[in-house]
């Protein structure tokens, strides 16, 4: 008997652990996927820079899925939509949503993942006949799209229940929670302004927060 056998016998192996969630990004199809254009990228006033992603809501019964766009500027959420499944019809109403409420963009670029919804002739065609750059992360890593996983994980840690009984109740409770972050929730990132206030001003916005890993890196440069 060999040593595995022998642990797994006694009942001593770690199990392989479960996925809670589930998958949101569906990155092999045939569409074109675009490349990033947000490298070393700053933006500097509000519409310059778009980030969109899906997250996954819990239901008593089964997922909901919530489209999102942020404005990477001032943090705020120009686009929501809580959608049934994960055909691109909930990312196309976000977007939708958000143009309807920035008619003066120039110069917007759209970034997100590569998945089929952001990817399909019917978004990315909505896009160009608005004059929006595209732009998309080149693998898994969650820092490519940092600012739009950072939303995802205020609204789902601070502003929204672990699970709701049904898809109607989710939906008012996430039209609630987006109200709340726009107006409410002041940000160390953007000055400590609220998403509406940092929206309407331009220019560099203070972060008031520390980078304990950068300054961890610049400790350990300085003691060798």
């Amino acid at each position: 008997m060999g040593f595995f056998d022998l642990l797994a016998e006694h009942g001593m192996l770690v199990t392989k652990r479960k996925r809670r969630g589930c998958v949101t990004t569906l990155s092999k199809h045939r569409y074109k996927k675009y490349p990033n254009l947000i490298k070393e990228f700053i933006p500097l006033a509000p519409n310059q820079l778009w980030v969109s992603d899906i997250t996954y809501i819990h239901l008593q019964k089964g997922f909901a899925y919530l489209s999102l766009i942020t404005d990477a500027y001032s943090h705020k959420i120009v686009g929501f939509y809580l959608h049934c499944d994960l055909s691109a019809q909930g990312p196309l109403m976000a977007l939708k949503m958000a143009l309807k409420a920035n008619t003066t963009i120039e110069n917007l670029i759209h970034h997100s993942d590569r998945g089929v919804q952001y990817c399909c002739d019917v978004y990315v065609n909505l896009l160009k006949h608005n004059g929006v750059k595209i732009s998309m992360t080149q693998n898994g890593d969650p820092r490519e799209n940092a600012v739009a996983e950072r939303v995802n994980g205020i609204l789902k840690t601070e502003l929204l229940e672990d699970k709701f009984a049904d898809f109607g109740k989710a939906k008012t409770a996430i039209a609630k929670a987006c109200s709340t972050y726009n107006y409410l929730r002041p940000h160390n990132s953007i000055e400590n302004l609220k998403p509406v206030e940092a929206h309407q001003k331009e220019g560099t916005l203070k972060k008031l927060w520390k980078n304990y890993c950068k300054l961890k890196k610049e400790k350990e440069v300085i003691m060798e």
